[in-house]
């Protein structure tokens, strides 16, 4: 029989008195129209794009920081999903029921057959893209 070494007792034996509470998380939720401009010139060039955004949604549901995560291949999509991000309005993420800041993806489709402006993508994903 092999013996227990003491450290390893002593570990078990402390978790019971370190039972936690899970943490109950919810992302943002997106609140306000999609304030994306299609740039002119690539609408009339027919160019489509996607441009995803990493935007931090701060407590009280307002974007506070904004960078390109994946670029379009196009500047002007970038910038224009850039420049939208400032009129974004959202329900803020929670933790444990208290209003939180949170890092999200934001995928930003220009798509033309779809609607006269851009509109944020849908895809929602657990690695913290919206719904």
């Amino acid at each position: 029989m092999r013996a227990v070494p003491l450290a390893l007792l002593l570990a078990l034996a402390a978790l019971p008195g370190c039972s936690r509470k899970p943490v109950v998380e919810s992302e943002p939720q997106q609140l306000s129209e999609t304030p994306f401009d299609y740039p002119e010139e690539l609408w009339d060039a027919g160019v489509e794009g996607r441009t995803v955004l990493r935007i931090r949604v701060n407590a009280e549901g307002a974007v506070d920081s904004a960078r390109v995560e994946t670029p379009s291949g196009y500047s002007a999509f970038d910038s224009a999903a850039l420049a939208g991000t400032p009129k974004l309005r959202f329900e803020p993420a929670l933790r444990n029921g208290k209003p939180i800041p949170k890092w999200v993806l934001l995928p930003v489709d220009f798509d033309i057959a779809g609607t006269d402006s851009a509109a944020a993508g849908q895809d929602s994903a657990a690695d913290g893209q919206l719904p």
